[in-house]
């Protein structure tokens, strides 16, 4: 079985991590398979919005730890964080689509991350998110020293990240580190209705947005008003937004294309 597996259906892309028996850890193989698949997503019209999720019980445990102590077929560290992660994360913030972690399990470590690093984060309320690289005297890689601090503060992003903390689903809610959690009968359900949503919306719109909250980390204020005029300009001169302004006078549902 390939170790990420891609199903479209309806401007919905699903992608899942497929080592369920390693509890979705990454080795080489997946990492770059996953970001050929955030490739396909990104140039396929078809696509309007992407949804990372794990097979089984847990969403992603990180590093597959037995690749890194295999003489044979550890690639190093350097590698794995250049070739591997640092891609992955680079495709998630660029790829101008709404991209969603449904976090179905325990996320650990690089997986937790990758899911932080996604637009929005939903979670089971079985899962948990947990810092886990000082429990093996490692750093916070995949770029969680950026936005954890960002999502829940300094103060707590430090404690997590150094004590290694298991968090629940619910705490991260209310931490602010994620959107929503769903209860676990429902999830599936839950996580396909807002895909499903965004699907629906003026997916350009929704691509600009993205580019201005990226922006929004390294600008000042002055350069943040003037990239909100030359994206606002952009975004009226799409066909979506004609659309929405007619269907809002007309007093119907819009029927955005996503151009």
């Amino acid at each position: 079985m390939p170790s990420i597996e891609l199903h479209i259906e309806n401007g919905v892309a699903r992608i899942t991590l497929n080592r369920p028996d390693t509890f979705n850890s990454f080795n080489r193989e997946m990492a770059l398979l996953l970001q050929k698949t955030l490739d396909e997503c990104n140039t396929n019209d078809e696509v309007r919005t992407i949804m990372l999720i794990g097979n089984g019980k847990a969403f992603c445990a990180g590093q597959d730890l037995k690749e890194v102590t295999s003489p044979e077929l550890n690639p190093g560290f350097r590698k794995i964080l250049e070739e591997h992660y640092n891609p992955i994360i680079s495709r998630i913030r660029t790829i101008e689509k709404p991209i969603v972690a449904a976090v179905n399990g325990v996320a650990a470590g690089a997986g937790a991350n990758i899911a932080l690093a996604c637009d929005i984060v939903v979670a089971s309320e079985g899962a948990s998110f947990i810092q886990a690289f000082s429990k093996i005297g490692l750093v916070p890689d995949s770029a969680g020293t950026f936005f954890l601090p960002r999502l829940i503060g300094f103060q707590k992003a430090s404690a997590l990240m150094m004590l290694g903390d298991k968090v629940s689903a619910k705490e991260a809610e209310q931490l602010g580190m994620i959107y929503k959690v769903f209860e676990t009968e429902t999830f599936g359900v839950e996580v396909t209705k807002l895909v499903s949503k965004l699907a629906q919306m003026p997916t350009k719109a929704l691509g600009l947005t993205k580019r201005l909250l990226n922006q929004s980390l390294v600008n000042t204020l002055d350069e943040q008003l003037a990239i909100e005029s030359d994206l606002q300009i952009e975004s009226a001169e799409s066909e979506d937004y004609a659309e929405g302004v007619n269907a809002f006078i007309e007093k119907r549902k819009p029927i955005f294309k996503g151009k």
